[in-house]
This record gives C-alpha cells, structure tokens and sequence, in this order.
C-alpha cells in the first residue's frame, strides 16, 4: 500500500472502557503494602536501633573513659609523691656529696622503685644536664642530657614541672616518658631537674585488660598530640595531628567529651572519647572503630530479619497467588478491549489508506488524458504564438496568459502523481553537495533578498540515487516554504550530513523504512513554526495554512511523495515561533556504478531556425496532440510520419526502411502498448533509437517508480521547445 500516515491510535468507545474485569488495584496496593510496610517498619526500626547502638558506645567510652582517668590520676598522684621523696633526699646535698655517695644513693633510689612497677628508674641531674645518680644505672657514665626536651623546658622557663614525650633511653635499651621537676640551688638558681622515668606499658598493659566490646584503643598524651602509651601499641612516636578529630574536640572543650572521625594516626573512622587529668596537660583517650558499631548493629538487625523475612515473604506470595487468579478472571476483558482496539485501528488506517489510494487512482485515471489535453493545448498556444508574431499585440497576450495557465495546469497534475508516487523518476548517482551548489543562485533569486541563505555541507557526503530533478524541485518547494514562513525576512539554512537511522529510531517514529546508512537534506528555516496540529497534516495533499488562491496544498505533498518513491524517509521539526526543519534521508548508493552519473549541464534549447532533414515516425492516438506534433516538428525540418496504433507503425517501419527516429506514446489502443512496440521494433530495426512520450503510465517502461534503464522519455506535457530538444538529442545520441 503505498500511502502511510501516523496516526495516533483510536480511543476505546466508553461503551468498551466501562466493560473492564474486576479491577486488581486493590490487590496491587495489598501486595505494594506487603512488601513497603515491613520495609518502612523494619527501616524506622533499623534506625531507631542504629541510634541506640552508636548511644550505647557513646555510654560505654565515657565510662570507660572515666575508669582510665582515675586510673591514670592515682598513677601520676605516685609520680607527685616520688618527686617529692626525691626533694626531701635530696633537696641539701650538693652535686659533689651525691658523686661522693653515689654508691649509696643509687641503693636507696633501688629500694624505692622496687615495688613501683610504673617506675622504670629516677635520676638527679646536674645544671649542666650531667646525670649525677640513678636507681639502675651504677656507677653513672658520662652522659650529656642537656638536649633533651624536659631538660631545655625547666632550664628556659619558670615551670617547675614537665611532661616529656616517649624518648628512647641513653644508658639503656628502653623507651620511657618522664615527669621532671626543677631542682634548685641554695639561693633559688637553676641546678638541674629530677627526673621520673615511667614506664609507657604499665598503661598499655592496663588498657588491655578493658572490656573489648567497649574499646578498640586506648591511650595517654599530652595536650601537644604526642602520644605518651596505646594499646595497641604503634611503631615510633606516634602524635596526634592539629586537625585530629581528638585535637579539634580538646581545643574546643578541653575538660572532656566525645570526637568522632578518622584517627590521623592509622586513618580508622573511631567514635572516641576523652577525659583530662587534674593539675597536668595530660589526656586519656578510649576509642572504639564505626564499623565495629555498625557489625554489632547489623548483626542484631539480621536476628529480627531471620523471623521478620518468613513472615512478609509468606503474606506477599499470598497476595501474588489473589492477584495471579484475579488477573485470569479479567483475562478475557483485557483480550476484548485490545481485540476492538486493534480492530479499530486497522479499520482507521484502512480507511485513511484507501483515501490516498483513491487519490492517487484518480490521479492515475485522469492523468493520461488530462496530460494530453494539455499537450495539445500548450502546443497549439506555442505555434500560434510564433504565428502572430507582431499581429495584433492583445492576441498574443491571451495567447500568452492560455499558456501560463496551462503550464500551472501541468504543474499541479505533476505534484499529483509525485504524491501518489507514480511520477517516472530519471535515477542518477547524485552528489548531493554538489547539486544544493548549483541551486544556491536559484533560491537567492526565488526567496528575495530580505532572507539569509546558509548552505552547510558535510564534507565526505556519500552519494545517493535518486532523480535530480525532482530533488530540485523538493529543495525549492521547501525553500518557498521556508520565504512564506518569514514574510519579515530570517535565515534560511540547507544541510547536508551522512546519517545512521538504527532500529530504535525506526520503531520510535513507526516509519516504513529500513535502518541503515542514509544521506540527509535538511531545510531550515527561523519562521513562525507549526502547530502539533498542523505539523501532522502537513504532508496530506491540498491541506494548506496560506490564504485561499494562494498555493494548492500539494508542495508538500510532492515532496513527501518523491522522498518515499526514492525509498527514504521524510520528517518534520518544528515548533510555534521556534521555526521548521524539514529533514529528508535517501538511502546511501554503495555501488556508484549502478547508476550513471548526475552531471549539472545544461542542454541549450533548439533555435527555432535550425533545419533538420531526419524523418520521424510519430505513434499517437490523440489526434490533437498528433496534429501539434507534426506541426512542431514540420516546422524545423523533420519529416514526419504518423501511426495511430501499434499495428500500423510496425507496417510503416516494414515499408519505409529510411526511418530515423520511432517517437511513441507508451499508452495505445489496439493491444500493444508502446513498450511492446519498442520491442518488436528492435527486432526489425535494431539500431533504430526510440522516444517514448507519456503523461502517466505504471510498469511500460517504469517500474517502482523508476525509469527502466537505457530508455528515452519525455513527459507530457511538453512545450516545443523540450520536444525539440528531447528529438535532436535522441538522434544525436544516435549519430555518436
């Protein structure tokens, strides 16, 4: 069926959509409630426990917290009481009585720390940072402590005690941390320091004694970040950055209180909690990882899942078995709806098809005569108008005016049978760049100068077969368009591009054609635009938006007509005050050699004062168009013989052996077309060349709407000066 328009399909009759089965909304809700309710429950749940988990670690670190600051308060309360013990030994000796009874010294300091695990030693160091006595060191070597930082804090400042961060040990293979106290001399000058040496895994071991389900770390530091002991313990001298979660939550409340955050230390996500020791700059940190919170939760989310998933599956496929036997009972609506629904919608695109499809039936059926009525009339005007030639001015103005008339006639036959796709196409291998070149002086002259023409050209433009001409007249029709739609003038733009139309725009679009590779003419323009409306029946022949007598509603039409024929594919862009894009795609040519080549030059038309002396044998029936041709031809010197059938045409040919040229129409009376004609010619005269005329014919000598190859024909109606021209170019073909 060679008619096919888009159509959106046809609503039910209410009479149809009040017969529906028994509605499964309900159902459907109930089986949405199975499965959304558990879910919203569950999540409110899911929540409210993550909430209660992440609060109870929060519970369990402050009290934790608190355990190890009072552990921790209890352990320097030692230390204060061991500087002082220090101070009160002494606190009268000078530096030569302690190297005198260094052996003596050094017993007593053994004596005391020996029941201190938390002591690792304590030592009296001079003012210049020469260690005079130990408890585990004996005799004391020559060390030089000045360097280190408990020494430089107490020598250059008024603080009279420090805390040192964990340095490693000079007089032996240990690590320690140390709390210094300022020694004085007898008129209150700087002496030295005494020094507690503490051991760092006396904390570490008590901190792994803490419940492991409330403590992932724990540890001691100094207010600077500087890590004094941790469980587990880590490499080095680890210190807390500035921006540790730890570090901003001190500096912001320094008493104590809960961080979380990635540790800057080992980078673990922690919730951590905090707690300052009385009368020093020292803190006690427990911490427990956000994963180890979000495993205990999780794990006691899948025990509520183990009861709670059985329960919710079993109500859902229940709900799924009361949907699955109401959706059976509503079968049988269901298959009657969409039965008259498809039913309906064949019956509207019958319908719509047999309107083309007699449209185009009308068109063929008058096409023949009605083409040769104005053959003969477009002739005789011609003749008569060389005939009168500076007669009466007035006759050769009606003469003139009949002539017009009658080309505007032949036009609108032509748009017709372009529509209907039974307008003979002339296929050529076409650059298409090429030919929207020759046509840019053409459009500017036909669209005025008030529009901008834009010629985009895509460079490797593959080649298309299609015929030229009626290429040309499409990209006119559609650049007129374009000038109507811009009476204030705008930007006209020709496009061409290679383009891929892959199976989901064919089914996207419903359009009868196949995906592949296509060359695309596109037409833009910056004009008033098309209603939704309006764009649908845009293609539909005779339907116009311009004022009445002005256009015949079938530029269109031709365009889409000659796009199908051409076996491609034609679409409209547009939108109100956004302007139109008309976009047509041929198929691309893979084989250029299957076709001759397009070539834009032009053929000069026959000087009314050339002679010629070839004889013609002219086959019609018309007599009209019989008598104008002989007439047309006579007057530049052929001689010409007539034959209203096949039959006498042949006898003709058998009797008259000095014919040149066999000019026939395609339709003839008598049971022999002119195809057959041709035919039969080709056997008596082989060599004999042939002009076919026609004003509409289907399978002659065009076959899906293409022109058989090697065949000459000229198309009724014609003007003198085309039939001229169309017969010396034949016989000169034959001559080459």
């Amino acid at each position: 069926m060679p008619y096919s328009f888009t159509r959106p399909p046809p609503r039910a009759p209410a009479s149809l959509a009040a017969a529906k089965g028994p509605s499964d909304r309900p159902l459907r809700l109930l089986i949405a409630g199975t499965v959304i309710v558990p879910i919203v429950l569950f999540a409110i749940a899911a929540w409210i426990s993550y909430q209660d988990h992440f609060a109870d670690a929060e519970d369990r670190l402050l009290r934790t917290s608190a355990l190890m600051q009072e552990h921790a308060a209890k352990v320097f309360e030692t230390f204060e009481v061991t500087e002082r013990y220090m101070e009160e030994v002494f606190g009268d000796v000078s530096n030569d009585q302690i190297r005198a009874h260094e052996a003596e010294y050094n017993a007593r300091i053994r004596n005391f720390i020996r029941d201190l695990p938390q002591l690792r030693d304590l030592w009296v160091i001079d003012g210049n940072g020469h260690p005079l006595v130990s408890g585990t060191v004996y005799p004391m070597p020559q060390l030089d402590v000045s360097d280190r930082d408990y020494f430089r804090a107490l020598k250059n400042s008024d603080i009279t005690t420090h805390v040192s961060e964990v340095v490693q040990a000079r007089a032996a293979d240990t690590t320690f941390f140390s709390i210094t106290r300022k020694r004085k001399g007898p008129s209150g000058q700087f002496d030295g320091v005494y020094l507690v040496s503490i051991a760092p895994e006396y904390f570490s071991n008590y901190y792994a004694t803490l419940p492991e389900n409330a403590v992932s770390n724990a540890a001691i530091l100094r207010g600077d970040g500087a890590i004094l002991a941790r469980y587990p313990a880590l490499p080095g001298s680890p210190r807390l950055g500035p921006k540790s979660p730890i570090m901003v939550a001190i500096a912001r409340q320094p008493g104590g209180g809960l961080a979380s955050g990635p540790s800057s230390v080992d980078n673990i996500n922690r919730l951590a909690a905090y707690r300052k020791l009385p009368g020093h700059d020292v803190y006690v940190i427990v911490g427990v990882a956000v994963n180890t919170i979000r495993m205990a939760w999780l794990r006691n989310m899948s025990s509520h899942l183990i009861f709670g998933l059985p329960a919710t599956l079993a109500l859902f496929a229940l709900a799924m078995l009361t949907l699955r036997n109401t959706r059976q009972i509503s079968s049988a609506y269901a298959q009657l709806r969409d039965e008259t629904n498809r039913r309906q919608t064949t019956e509207l695109a019958l319908q719509q098809a047999q309107k083309m499809e007699a449209v185009g039936r009308l068109t063929g059926g008058i096409a023949h005569d009605f083409n040769n009525l104005l053959t003969a009339i477009i002739g005789n005007v011609e003749l008569a108008l060389r005939r009168v030639e500076g007669a009466d001015e007035r006759v050769g103005r009606s003469l003139s005016a009949i002539r017009q008339a009658s080309l505007r006639a032949a036009t609108l036959v032509q748009r017709l049978l372009a529509f209907s796709r039974q307008h003979p196409q002339e296929v050529k291998a076409v650059d298409i760049n090429r030919l929207v070149r020759e046509m840019s002086e053409l459009i500017h002259r036909t669209i005025g100068e008030s529009i901008v023409v834009e010629t985009v050209s895509a460079s490797g433009l593959w080649q298309a077969a299609v015929d030229p001409n009626q290429l040309e007249n499409a990209v006119l029709n559609l650049a007129v368009n374009a000038r109507d739609a811009m009476p204030e003038g705008g930007r006209l733009t020709i496009e061409t591009s290679n383009a891929y139309l892959d199976d989901a725009y064919v089914q996207r679009t419903g359009a009868d054609l196949k995906s592949g590779q296509y060359v695309m003419v596109a037409v833009s323009d910056t004009g008033t635009g098309m209603t939704p409306e309006v764009r649908d029946k845009a293609f539909e022949p005779f339907f116009t938006t311009k004022p009445t007598g002005v256009g015949s509603g079938l530029g269109l039409s031709m365009v889409y007509g000659f796009v199908k024929q051409s076996n491609g594919h034609v679409q409209i862009y547009s939108e109100p005050g956004q302007g139109t894009s008309i976009k047509m795609y041929f198929p691309r040519l893979a084989d250029e050699a299957a076709f001759p080549a397009w070539t834009a030059a032009e053929e000069p038309p026959i000087p009314r004062g050339d002679r010629h002396s070839e004889r013609i044998l002219l086959v019609e029936d018309d007599l009209d168009v019989s008598r104008y041709v002989i007439e047309a031809l006579s007057d530049v010197g052929y001689r010409v013989d007539h034959a209203a059938t096949a039959a006498a045409a042949l006898e003709l040919l058998t009797a008259t052996p000095d014919i040149d040229l066999l000019f026939t129409d395609v339709v003839l009376p008598g049971g022999m077309n002119g195809r057959q004609l041709a035919n039969e010619t080709q056997k008596l005269r082989p060599n004999l060349p042939v002009l076919f005329a026609t004003g509409y014919t289907r399978n002659a000598i065009i076959h899906h709407g293409r022109l058989d190859a090697g065949v000459e024909l000229l198309i009724k109606p014609f003007t003198t000066e085309a039939l001229t021209a169309k017969v010396r170019q034949v016989l000169d073909g034959k001559k080459a």
